[in-house]
């Protein structure tokens, strides 16, 4: 990784580097690394929003941090409790201008530093002010720059509908951040926030998303669609009321994805946790939430709402353990629906059987060519009527555990089997091929 402060060229009129180091510091709390999936093309300036054209790397804790992340300020008047930047916090405060700000983006993707930008700020006097300057930045870089690389721009809860709507024609990608799940705990946290000042705008935007491709306008309106973030233990909602939260956003929202921060404490209030929450309870929220988008899982079906996520298994398997009664599988007839359902099969591998058994009855070698993760499926299949598993439902458990061990962040260069022992390679190399 490069340090973005000491290459910035702030003695050519652009933002100073300590204005610069300010900036970025305070927005690295915002999670944002998935691919772009824009439609955004390149119509003679520079950069590329294109599908293809957010590229990214991994810091070493595993942070992915592809764009230039920067706030437009962090001089707040909201008083937030978890936030370093909140309005009575005794840090340094920096605000940069439209113009520092796109001359920073664009100087930064000439040398191949970034592909795109993701541009937030504090909330600066009012919000209709500062969702203004935010919007004459993306105008800005789009029409007087020509920059057509992938901008990602958080919205600010409470600023005008038609500034919003506005930046949305400029940028991929909206974000609002829920930030805490119930409207309880944001009344606590955050007082000047609500759920509908967040949910509001995302309903519209939404909406005006949807009128913009029944009416077939030209231009694009966020071709990348919306996000949103959740912090995970800084108020006491369990797994269950976040997941269905997760599960109405995308199902009546039809946001992108839902990202999940595991609350960390960077500033002392007596109202918050003293220490961090373990990250290991992300990683199910996240397993989970692909289960949601992908394998065809309910909220409801996974856990009670007072309820959260077990440590020691996967979601998946959890649920599986509870349902013993829908397996033993064939994997020669059972249906995709059911096949996405057992532990071990991802739908990479869902898919492939059923295409595969159309021509020739499937055998565990076949899946296991397949990889198919047969430590954890073969106690929930058969193939041609053959059990492979065990029928203890005590030894199952103990089987499918998956024990909580120290995380440790791999190189490119790491053997990950090499990390475990020999009875645990195969689950582990089935994780970073994404097979659940």
């Amino acid at each position: 990784m490069f340090d973005i402060a000491r290459f910035s060229c702030y003695n050519r009129g652009m933002i100073s580097e300590e204005k610069l180091k300010i900036l970025t510091e305070g927005a690295k709390y915002d999670v944002s690394c998935s691919s772009s999936g824009s439609r955004r093309k390149n119509e003679g300036g520079i950069g590329n929003g294109s599908a293809a054209g957010c590229c990214h790397s991994f810091t070493p804790d595993g942070r992915c941090v592809s764009l230039l992340k920067i706030l437009m300020s962090n001089d707040c008047v909201y008083h937030c409790r978890y936030c370093p930047n909140r309005a009575d916090a005794d840090v340094p405060r920096a605000t940069a201008t439209p113009e520092e700000l796109c001359l920073l983006t664009v100087d930064f993707y000439k040398r191949n530093y970034i592909e795109g930008l993701f541009l937030s700020s504090a909330v600066v006097k009012n919000p209709d002010y500062t969702m203004e300057r935010l919007l004459i930045t993306v105008k800005k870089l789009r029409t007087e720059y020509a920059f057509h690389g992938y901008i990602h721009l958080k919205g600010i809860p409470r600023a005008d509908e038609t500034l919003v709507r506005e930046a949305a024609r400029y940028v991929d990608r909206m974000s609002y951040n829920i930030e805490l799940p119930s409207e309880r705990s944001l009344k606590l946290l955050a007082p000047q926030k609500s759920k509908e000042s967040l949910l509001l705008p995302m309903r519209r935007l939404a909406k005006e998303k949807e009128l913009f491709r029944a009416e077939k306008r030209n231009g694009l309106f966020l071709p990348a669609g919306q996000t949103t973030q959740m912090i995970v233990g800084a108020s006491p909602e369990p797994d269950g009321l976040i997941l269905r939260l997760s599960q109405n956003l995308y199902r009546k929202l039809g946001l992108k994805r839902v990202y999940y921060s595991s609350y960390v404490p960077v500033v002392r209030d007596s109202l918050l946790p003293d220490l961090p929450v373990e990250q290991l309870r992300e990683h199910r929220l996240y397993q989970a939430d692909w289960l949601l988008r992908f394998y065809g899982f309910s909220a409801e079906e996974l856990l009670p709402e007072g309820e959260n996520l077990p440590l020691e298994y996967d979601p998946k398997c959890a649920w599986a353990l509870k349902n013993l009664h829908c397996f033993p599988v064939e994997v020669n007839t059972a249906p995709l629906e059911m096949l996405l359902r057992v532990p071990g099969i991802g739908a990479k591998s869902a898919y492939k059987i059923t295409q595969a058994r159309r021509y020739t009855p499937l055998t565990l070698e076949d899946l296991r060519k397949m990889r198919v993760v047969l430590r954890r499926a073969a106690y929930f299949i058969t193939c041609g009527g053959k059990y492979s598993g065990t029928k203890s439902r005590t030894g199952l458990r103990g089987l499918l555990s998956t024990g909580i061990q120290p995380a440790k962040q791999l190189s490119l260069f790491d053997n990950p089997n090499a990390l475990l022992p020999l009875s645990e390679a195969e689950p582990a190399y089935s994780a970073l091929t994404g097979e659940l």
